[in-house]
């Protein structure tokens, strides 16, 4: 590493520091709004001025004068030890939970490398926080160890079921087989809350947790009750994928009498904040007022299930009024192409939904879609202090270069929000968490990357054998 380098690291990580800003998306007291020529000056973790001009003398400087420089990114739906082992592989349409169920049998140390891979590519993209439903109980211990290493901001929770029931339960193929889950699935949301209760008690201000569940089609009445039992007790938000496939919608029409989001209502789980995520086959006239009413945040992910899918109600939910907020998911760790995404595939559901007449949308802005990046899920939470740049909000920030090779203008542009819908990933610059940098100059700051991607190639290694010994690869869509 240059000396050079080594001394702007040592400066910035020492004590204050100013941010020089080409353009900001700052908010004021008025909402968010764009500010050429930024000066933030960064104190104890927290914005401590935000304003226009020259950074002061005396201060250690971010040269950001190139870059436009948001709120750090918010994920609020990841799975974030599992991109790897389905990024490529779930387009092929093959029984994708194959891999993830191999992923239970590592050590770890193997999984924790898997989860720094992914969470390495969120933070080189801008993402400073996850909204974070783990799939299993060894796959959250990981985050949970790899965030509070890297000083990640998170919220994380176990899904239930985890994976090793999850495919027995959800593409059963009798009632039973959820009936007889019930004790299980009631023991392990006992077992979440007490990990929940443990990640409390640690005291770290950036990892705080949530409650889990994966979705209305597999639990019952029962094991929604415990659920609730155990957000009251633990007074945290609900993470849960609603009505995200025609057949969640229709089990539970079948089963219980309503939609899905009429049961969660009827068994009290819309009572706090709640975060569901996809939500393709929800009735948006029949239940977007009560999602809306009830505060319940819509995450839409715009590469769930692969690149190339079909859309999510991105559209449906802002014209029903439905706070919306943007999350990676599983496969894609981009929060910058994501949030392009969000813009390019919700104008086309738009046009093509307001061709039929069939239902109301509003074609998403850039500006929305960074909004549901930022602002709504800290919203969302409660947090007034994530999710802005603001005097007294946590320094969570990321930097973008819009001047550079196919995302700018070679100067510094005119309408720097629109610039977004050329870039992705690779023209972040700068991130940092509670004001400490973990991206400087586009070198990643928390490990050695080049020895974190080699680890995690001799895995994956290993896991695509494993899959060509049992034919997995000879399977046909």
């Amino acid at each position: 590493m240059p000396a050079e380098f080594s001394s702007i690291r040592s400066q910035l990580a020492a004590g204050p520091y100013a941010v020089a800003a080409g353009w900001a998306l700052v908010d004021r007291g008025r909402g968010a709004e764009l500010l050429r020529d930024a000066c933030l000056i960064v104190r104890d973790g927290a914005f401590a001025e935000v304003g226009a001009g020259d950074p002061p003398d005396g201060l250690p400087l971010l040269d950001a004068r190139a870059h436009l420089v948001l709120p750090g990114l918010i994920s609020a739906h990841t799975h974030v030890a599992a991109g790897l082992p389905t990024r490529g592989t779930i387009e092929s349409g093959r029984p994708y939970m194959r891999p993830l169920e191999l992923m239970e049998q590592l050590a770890p140390d193997e999984i924790d490398t898997l989860t720094a891979a992914n969470l390495a590519e969120m933070l080189r993209s801008g993402c400073t926080a996850q909204f974070e439903m783990s799939l299993s109980r060894p796959q959250a211990d990981s985050y949970v160890r790899v965030a509070g290493r890297w000083g990640v901001r998170g919220w994380p929770a176990i899904m239930v079921p985890a994976t090793d029931r999850l495919a027995h339960v959800w593409f059963r193929d009798s009632d039973s087989v959820l009936t007889d889950s019930v004790p299980q699935t009631v023991a392990e949301t006992g077992a979440n809350l007490a990990f929940a209760h443990a990640l409390a008690d640690r005291g770290d201000p950036l990892l705080l947790p949530m409650m889990a569940a994966h979705a209305t089609d597999t639990q019952t009445p029962e094991t929604l009750a415990a659920l609730r039992r155990a957000l009251q007790d633990l007074d945290a938000p609900l993470h849960i994928h609603i009505a995200q496939r025609a057949s969640e919608r229709d089990t539970v029409h079948r089963l219980w009498g309503c939609s899905p989001v009429r049961l969660l209502e009827r068994e009290g789980l819309l009572e706090g904040p709640v975060f569901g995520a996809h939500m393709t086959a929800v009735d948006w006239a029949a239940d977007g007022p009560l999602l809306r009413d009830r505060g319940v945040v819509y995450v839409h992910c715009p590469s769930a299930g692969g690149a190339g899918v079909s859309s999510q109600p991105y559209p449906e939910a802002l014209a029903a009024g439905v706070a919306s907020a943007i999350g990676l998911d599983t496969h894609s760790n981009d929060a910058v192409e994501n949030v392009k995404l969000a813009v390019i595939k919700g104008r086309v559901r738009a046009a093509a939904l307001a061709s039929c007449d069939c239902t109301d949308v509003r074609a998403p802005t850039i500006a929305e879609a960074v909004d549901s990046a930022t602002r709504i899920p800290a919203d969302g939470l409660g947090r007034a202090d994530l999710g802005r740049i603001a005097p007294g909000a946590r320094a969570d920030f990321t930097a973008i270069d819009i001047t550079g090779p196919l995302v700018g203008d070679a100067a510094l542009p005119p309408e720097p929000l629109h610039h977004l819908l050329y870039a992705n990933g690779t023209a972040v610059s700068h991130v940092a968490v509670d004001g400490r940098l973990k991206l400087l100059h586009g070198r990643f700051l928390p490990e050695d990357e080049a020895l974190l991607r080699a680890r995690a190639a001799r895995i994956m290694n290993r896991l695509w054998e494993s899959l060509a010994a049992e034919d997995w690869f000879a399977a046909r869509t």
